[in-house]
Order: C-alpha cells, then structure tokens, then sequence
C-alpha cells in the first residue's frame, strides 16, 4: 500500500470519515502504530517531555526532531509523517522556516511539517506551501508559547479572542495549510471552525466536532506514570505492565530462576568429548541453542 497523503486526509473530511491521529517519536511505536491502521504519525515536540525528560517542548532542536523522524519513517510504510517544526527554527524568517523543513523532509523523511501559530506565521505557511512543503498549521494552546500564555490554559473562551481564532484559522486555509490542530479550545468555537473549512481539523482537547483527533502516545498507553492531561484517555496501562515486568525479571535473575534451560545454550548430544570450549559454543550458536 501507499502512503497516505494530503488529498486522502482531505478525501475523509469530505466523506465525514473521522481521522485518527497520534505521535511517535521511534521505529518500534511507529511499527506498532502502523499495525493498528492510524493514518497520520506525528513526530510531536512533546518529544520533549515524554522521551527526552525536558519540562517542556521548547529545548527540542530540529537535530532531535530529525533524528526522531527518520526513525518513525523507518517503522512505517502506510501512515502520512507530520514532523514539528521545532521552537525558533521558524520564527526568526521565512528563511530559517524553509531550512528547517527542508532538512525534516530531506534527511528526516517526513512528508509534511507542523508549525504553531496564526497571523505570525501565515506569510511563512504561503511561503512553504509555494516551495512545495505540505503544512499543518496548530492553533488553539501553542506549547511553544506556553510562558507568553502564562501555562497550560484553554484559549478562544472570550469573544475577541475567539474571532480571531476563526480568522487565523481561514488565513491559514488561505496560505496552503492541509489540516489545523486546535488544541485546548471550546468544543463550540472548533465546531465554528470544522464547519468553516475545507481543510480538516485536527483536535486534542478540542470536542468531538473536529474532523480528527490527535493524542499523545504516552498518554492513551498509560507510559506516564505520574501525570495524564484532562484531555487524554488512558486507553491501557502499558506503563504499569513494564514495571510488573521488569519486577518479575529481577526476581527471576536475583533467585537465579532466569536464565531457565529454555534460555540457556546446551552442548549438542554428538558433541566430542574435549572439544575445545570455543569450537562447542560455535557449534550451539551455528545450530541456534
């Protein structure tokens, strides 16, 4: 099968079909992710938090995100690659956008980018999409401006603000954006936004109205032990599974149970006797004991 693109995505909100999203950030969670038939990866800056240990998005450099990418495109072969355009790799000029999203096409794979922002950023959208990038736009919460919004809070709730959410929203259809996530917003305000656009909407804390959702991995597993956002659902507790696990395994190895015979490489029954050590162990290794 081919990959999915930007006109497929397009294809499901035009026939109301729901479009799953969720992040990655390695080979083995995209493989796991391709398995389960979700058609969008985004390669997340919330990276940060959930693998590299930062407080926040905003110490992820294009390095990480690059890295990161071209392993999830190594663990896929179907999903459509949404790689972050990191904090201050495209908010200084046009220049340093189309750098950054050049290098998370060309040596992270990805087949689209994902920047944050409205009226800032719509010049640098139009710019990208004129060069040939495929964008997703962010609106809503912006994790990369979480000290300018003083936290982790809902945004769009007053009027004003709400209006000018739904015109940066049609400027970024405008400019060539594919898709919008709107995060942390009135599930009123992302319906006034769904029902304006052509482009899919793409929500995380944002109602059931968008044409998508997107979560964090690590979230709806269960892999953060000590915090889960209102917002996500632990749809398992992988986290807690691991942990139970590695207990045992240390139990097993300290009661020296493991390694069992199952584990354990065996001379074969013809093998003669004074055979040097090193010939019997090429021996076992050869024949998989």
């Amino acid at each position: 099968m081919a990959r999915t693109t930007t006109r497929d995505i397009r294809a499901m909100k035009t026939a109301g079909t729901p479009i799953p999203m969720v992040t990655a950030y390695d080979y083995t969670a995209a493989r796991l992710v391709e398995e389960a038939g979700i058609p969008i990866i985004l390669v997340g800056d919330s990276i940060g938090q959930t693998t590299l240990g930062y407080e926040n998005t905003i110490p992820v450099t294009v390095d990480e995100i690059s890295s990161a990418t071209a392993a999830v495109v190594r663990g896929s072969r179907n999903a459509l690659i949404v790689a972050d355009m990191p904090f201050m790799s495209y908010q200084a000029s046009v220049e340093d956008a189309m750098r950054t999203a050049g290098r998370l096409v060309k040596e992270g794979g990805a087949q689209a980018v994902k920047l944050e922002g409205g009226a800032p950023v719509v010049e640098t959208v139009r710019r990208l999409t004129g060069a040939g990038f495929a964008v997703m736009g962010h609106l809503g919460l912006t994790p990369q401006s979480v000290h300018h919004m003083g936290g982790y809070r809902v945004q769009g709730r007053a009027e004003d603000a709400a209006s000018g959410m739904i015109a940066d929203a049609q400027s970024l259809e405008e400019a060539g954006a594919f898709a919008i996530v709107l995060e942390l917003v009135p599930s009123t305000l992302a319906q006034a936004i769904t029902e304006r656009l052509e482009i899919p909407t793409i929500g995380i804390g944002a109602g059931v109205e968008c044409d998508g959702q997107v979560q964090v991995l690590h979230d709806i597993l269960g892999l953060s032990l000590d915090f889960t956002p209102r917002h996500a659902k632990k749809y398992a507790e992988v986290g807690q599974v691991i942990v139970d696990a590695l207990c045992q395994y240390v139990d097993e190895v300290e009661s020296r149970d493991f390694p069992g015979e199952a584990q354990t490489p065996r001379e074969r029954a013809n093998s003669p006797a004074g055979a040097p050590v090193s010939k019997v162990t090429e021996m076992n290794i050869a024949d998989g004991a």
